[in-house]
């Protein structure tokens, strides 16, 4: 437990299951506090190695930290940006409001209401900025790039998750569900892989609840197609780094994406991508002189195949691609980054 006089940034959580948004705060504040940003997390469903302060805490914000004239509250959700307006507008307590939004959709009237609220907002994307009605920064997600890192031996990191070392494989990693697109991934795949033996795929992700009946259907059009030994499902893996280190091509087919960081983690281990074009996706991959990957329609399996094709009977250009995307994390997507650019905004509130 944090002491809140010593805290000048929280980082709200006030949703208890596991989202993006979670995902976000959990990666992220360990690296702002290696970097010197005095933050902590409030709310539940969040690790518990994580600097925190307690809902009584609150009562010490009509008190500035030392050397500055209030604090930061970063929300990024609705739940969170309103009881900071009541804190900072009713109660007059000493906070700034940072809103983060990753949604590329026209937002509600009372989304707009909190907004425009704001002491500063941040877009995810530039798509995102562009559904926005009031400035704001774009700050792109950034990953763990000693994460996510390439293999030194990637028959051997085959070999390590009891593949066959000698197969190349292509690999859809996410919830499995129709949104995620897992079925265009398959269905691709069941089209791809007769007529190239030297290929496997993997699909890697958990189906909960109303998802299970669509993960069965999908192996079994699998069975149906006699590829069961080389489309495989393997579930859901603390270790997914070790997934991707086995890859040599990585498909992201989502119908629909708030962001989406799979392309990020897949090109840190030297994989090149083939995705649908949501989500941030155009603004993560290089098409051109640098290739890192592919953007192909959305909902599209021909297109998935053709892209996919292009890769996987053009080794060089996968080994091209794959370097590219490596050169690329590390230099503009590394989570360092992201968390100095939001320290600036943080920075200039609290000056």
């Amino acid at each position: 437990m944090a002491d809140i006089r010593d805290i000048e940034i929280i980082a709200p959580n006030f949703k208890r299951r596991l989202s993006g948004v979670t995902s976000t705060i959990i990666q992220l504040v360990p690296v702002q506090r290696n970097l010197g940003q005095k933050i902590a997390v409030l709310g539940p469903g969040l690790p518990t190695n994580l600097p925190s302060v307690r809902f009584r805490d609150l009562i010490h914000l009509w008190r500035t930290p030392p050397g500055r004239r209030c604090r930061v509250w970063h929300a990024r959700r609705n739940v969170e940006m309103l009881p900071a307006i009541l804190l900072r507008d009713l109660l007059r307590m000493k906070i700034r409001v940072v809103f983060t939004s990753a949604s590329q959709r026209r937002h509600t009237g009372w989304s707009k209401f909190l907004i425009r609220r704001m002491d500063a907002v941040i877009a995810t994307s530039a798509k995102t900025a562009a559904y926005l009605e009031v400035p704001s920064t774009v700050i792109l997600h950034g990953i763990d790039t000693h994460r996510f890192r390439p293999p030194v031996d990637r028959a051997e990191a085959k070999r390590a998750l009891d593949l066959n070392p000698s197969r190349k494989y292509a690999g859809c990693f996410g919830r499995v569900r129709h949104q995620k697109g897992t079925d265009l991934f398959v269905d691709s795949m069941i089209a791809l892989l007769p007529s190239r033996p030297e290929w496997g795929a993997i699909v890697a992700g958990r189906a909960t609840g109303p998802h299970l009946a669509f993960e069965a259907e999908l192996k079994d059009r699998v069975a149906k197609a006699g590829l069961t030994d080389r489309i495989l499902f393997v579930g859901e893996h603390t270790n997914i780094p070790d997934w991707y280190r086995a890859l040599d091509l990585f498909v992201a087919p989502q119908r629909w994406e708030g962001f989406g960081l799979t392309p990020l983690e897949a090109m840190a281990s030297g994989v090149p991508v083939v995705a649908s074009d949501v989500g941030a996706f155009s603004e993560l991959i290089s098409e051109g002189a640098d290739e890192t990957g592919l953007i192909i329609p959305a909902n599209s399996i021909e297109a998935m195949v053709d892209g996919a094709a292009t890769f996987m009977d053009d080794l060089p250009r996968l080994a091209a691609a794959g370097a590219n995307g490596l050169a690329r994390t590390s230099s503009d997507f590394a989570i360092d980054g992201e968390a100095r650019a939001i320290g600036a905004i943080y920075d200039s509130l609290m000056r």
